[in-house]
């Protein structure tokens, strides 16, 4: 895995959230999507240093499944000062007084992205988008929306997963959003704030199990392909 320079400028940087293609909105809930937030150069070793999770959807961030430059990269997602750029776009003061959960998914199935809200043990929600390229069928892309019942009824254009990407919410009890079913690599970085360190804990052991019944299903699944008796359904 590559590493980072050790003279690198910081990589996220409070302005990149604030240019002239950022959308912000602040109904029917706040949210935001910045694009270029990331120097095309650093994409190669963003790319050799993501993770190789087996497990499909978000799992926790462990430091030594990453190279340095992804784990450098999120030190500065989760920065104070970025937190609190993040915030004010969202309209939450001081963001970054609350504990954060930092979750990595690198594939998912098509039983993920349906319409929701996120739970109310999170005070808001950042995901940085790592793939070089997407599909154009818009199946993958995020979507914010008015309701929970319905995909189309959005209420700003969906969010392509391309590199460089943020899009930021408020948790609210309509700040529904998902994307269509894709299965596949979709590369992301999540960063959740927490109402408290009690919803951090609880959210990093329930992280741990899944991520150990990934591992296992995925170590079972390839010892029966091995043996030519397919492979497990993954959890």
């Amino acid at each position: 895995m590559t590493s980072p320079a050790a003279d690198a400028d910081r990589w996220l940087k409070a302005s990149a959230l604030t240019g002239e293609d950022t959308l912000i909105n602040r109904q029917p809930f706040p949210f935001f999507v910045a694009r270029n937030v990331l120097t095309e150069e650093m994409m190669p070793s963003f790319l050799d240093d993501f993770p190789r999770l087996k497990g499909p959807g978000y799992l926790p961030h462990e430091k030594d499944e990453c190279g340095a430059s992804v784990n450098t990269l999120i030190a500065e997602f989760t920065d104070p000062d970025f937190a609190d750029a993040i915030g004010e776009n969202l309209g939450i003061e001081k963001l970054s007084q609350y504990p954060t959960y930092v979750s990595i998914s690198r594939t998912l199935k098509k039983r993920h992205g349906r319409i929701h809200t996120d739970g109310k043990s999170k005070i808001a929600t950042a995901l940085l988008y790592l793939n070089p390229e997407w599909t154009v069928d818009g199946n993958g892309c995020l979507r914010f929306l008015k309701r929970i019942d319905d995909f189309e009824d959005t209420v700003a254009p969906e969010v392509s997963p391309v590199y460089g990407t943020l899009a930021a919410f408020k948790r609210a009890d309509n700040s529904f959003h998902g994307h269509l079913p894709f299965e596949g690599q979709r590369l992301v970085i999540q960063v959740a704030w927490l109402v408290s360190a009690a919803d951090k804990e609880r959210k990093a052991k329930r992280g741990k199990l899944s991520h150990k019944l990934k591992q296992l299903f995925g170590w079972f699944g390839g010892k029966q392909s091995e043996g030519g008796k397919g492979s497990a359904t993954p959890t």
